[in-house]
C-alpha cells in the first residue's frame, strides 16, 4: 500500500479543489441543488485543513487495519453520507424510510450523517484519526471514486467480507464491478454512478439535435452558446472519447492533444464558458444552446422544462461513482457490511433510485423501479440500458504528481 505524506497541495491542485466546491460536483446539495437554477458556494474551511502541515505519517501497517468488531454486541451502525442522498418520508423530512427498514428488519440501529459537503473537505475532517491509527467514529463513508482510490492506496479502508454482502456480490451492475482502482471491488461498492452526457436545449438550437462532443466544438451554429465543464475529468475524458481515446489507459500525448482540441475552441470563441453545476439555469433558459452535464442534473431538468434533452455519444461518456467503504478501526464492521448489503436488494434499490435520481448501480432493478414510477424506470439516464451500459467509461486512476500536472493544464484552459 502507498504510504501518506503529508505534503502541502499545490497551488493548481488548491484551485481545482475549490473550483470543485464553489461551482463543480462538490457544490452540488444532490436533490435539492439539483432543483436549483444556479449553483451556490459551500464552506471551504476544508482547503486550509488539506493545505496544513504536521499531520502525523500513516501507519506503516499494509492497510486494512481493523478494530475488534462490536458488531453482535452493539446492534448500532454510523453511516457519513452526502447531503440529499437518502430517500426522506414525504409527510415527515425526519423520517428516512429506507434506513428505517433496515432497522426493522435487522435490529441494527443508524446514525446517519449529512456530513459530507465535498471529498476534500471531508478527507480533511477524517485523516487526522486515519494516518494516526485511530477510529473516525465512522462505520461506514461514502467518497466518490478518486479519493476512495487514496483511501485504498494509502491502507486506510477495510477489505469486505463478501459473505455479509450477497446481494451486493450478486447485484452490482457489470459496468461498475471492476474499476482499477479497486479490482473485484475488494473494499467499495458504489452507492450511485454518475454520468456525464450531452444535454441541449432544442428551443435555443432551433430544433437540431445535438449527438457529440465534436458537434459542439465545431459546429458553427452553436457558437457562443456551448458550455464545457470545471471538471478535469468530466471535460478532457468526454473530449478524449470523442478523439477515439481510451480514458481507462491514455497517454499524456493523448491528454495534451485533448486540451488544445479544447483551447482551439475556446480560442475562437465557440465555447461561452467553463461552468460547474451553475450550467443549469443557463441551459433552462437558453443562455447555452448545448453543454456538456450530469445526468442527475438533466433527469431534474426535464421534469420541468420539456426543451432539454440530452444524448449519449456514440463515442462513449464519462462516468464516475460515489462509493461505500468502511474505514480502519471502525467498530462495527460487520454492521456496516449488513447495512451496505440492504441497499442492493432490489426493492429497496429502486427506492432511494426513485427519490435521488442518479444512476443506480443495482442490476435488475428496473421491475422495481417501475412499481414506483413507471417514467424513471425507463429513463436511462437512471437505469441505464444495455446499449448506454456498454458506452460507459471511467478515468483512470491518477498519480499525485499526474493530477497536479493536469490539473495545471486544465487550469490554464479554463482560465482558473
Amino acid at each position: 500500500m502507498e504510504q501518506y505524506e503529508p505534503d502541502r497541495p499545490s497551488a493548481v491542485q488548491l484551485a481545482a479543489w475549490r473550483r470543485s466546491m464553489t461551482s463543480g460536483r462538490g457544490a452540488m446539495s444532490r436533490r435539492a441543488m439539483l432543483r436549483a437554477t444556479s449553483a451556490g458556494a459551500l464552506t471551504v474551511g476544508g482547503l486550509g485543513a488539506l493545505s496544513a502541515c504536521g499531520i502525523p505519517a500513516a501507519s506503516k501497517n499494509p492497510g486494512g487495519v481493523a478494530a475488534d468488531d462490536h458488531s453482535k454486541k452493539e446492534k448500532r451502525v454510523a453511516f457519513s453520507n452526502w447531503t440529499e442522498y437518502m430517500d426522506v418520508d414525504d409527510e415527515d423530512e425526519n423520517r428516512r424510510p429506507t434506513l428505517e427498514a433496515f432497522t426493522k428488519r435487522t435490529g441494527i440501529s443508524v446514525k446517519y450523517t449529512e456530513d459530507i459537503n465535498d471529498n476534500t473537505e471531508f478527507f480533511g475532517k477524517i485523516k487526522p484519526q486515519l494516518s494516526a491509527g485511530q477510529d473516525t467514529g465512522r462505520d461506514l463513508i461514502c467518497v466518490t471514486d478518486w479519493l476512495a482510490a487514496r483511501l485504498i492506496r494509502f491502507g486506510w479502508v477495510q477489505k469486505l467480507d463478501h459473505a455479509n454482502t450477497p446481494h451486493a456480490f450478486a447485484n452490482l451492475a457489470p459496468q461498475f464491478r471492476d474499476p482499477d482502482w479497486d479490482p473485484g471491488r475488494a473494499y467499495s461498492f458504489p452507492w450511485t454512478g454518475i454520468a456525464t452526457v450531452i444535454a441541449y436545449n432544442v428551443k435555443a438550437t432551433g430544433g437540431r439535435e445535438v449527438t457529440s462532443v465534436s458537434q459542439l466544438l465545431d459546429d458553427p451554429k452553436l457558437k457562443g452558446k456551448v458550455g464545457f465543464l470545471t471538471e478535469m475529468r468530466d471535460t478532457v475524458g468526454m473530449t478524449m472519447l470523442d478523439m477515439g481515446k481510451d480514458i481507462g489507459s491514455f497517454k499524456d500525448d493523448d491528454f495534451d492533444a485533448a486540451i488544445a482540441r479544447l483551447q482551439k475552441s475556446v480560442d475562437n470563441k465557440q465555447i461561452r464558458r467553463f461552468t460547474g453545476n451553475d450550467y443549469t439555469g443557463d441551459l433552462d433558459k437558453g443562455d447555452l444552446a448545448a453543454c456538456l452535464a450530469w445526468a442527475g442534473d438533466v433527469v431534474q431538468l426535464q421534469a420541468d422544462n420539456p426543451d432539454i434533452r440530452f444524448h449519449i455519444p456514440e463515442s462513449g461518456y464519462h462516468t464516475s461513482s460515489d462509493n461505500l467503504l468502511i474505514p480502519n478501526k471502525a467498530r462495527h464492521k460487520t454492521n456496516a457490511e449488513l447495512l451496505i448489503d440492504h441497499y442492493y436488494q432490489l426493492p429497496v434499490a429502486a427506492e432511494l433510485a426513485a427519490w435521488i435520481s442518479y444512476v443506480c448501480p443495482v442490476e435488475g432493478v428496473k421491475p422495481e423501479l417501475a412499481k414506483i414510477d413507471e417514467a424513471l424506470a425507463n429513463d436511462p439516464l437512471i437505469v441505464p440500458d444495455k446499449e448506454m451500459a456498454a458506452l460507459s467509461n471511467s478515468f483512470r486512476s491518477l498519480s499525485d504528481k499526474e493530477e497536479s500536472k493536469y490539473e495545471e493544464k486544465f487550469a490554464k484552459l479554463t482560465g482558473a
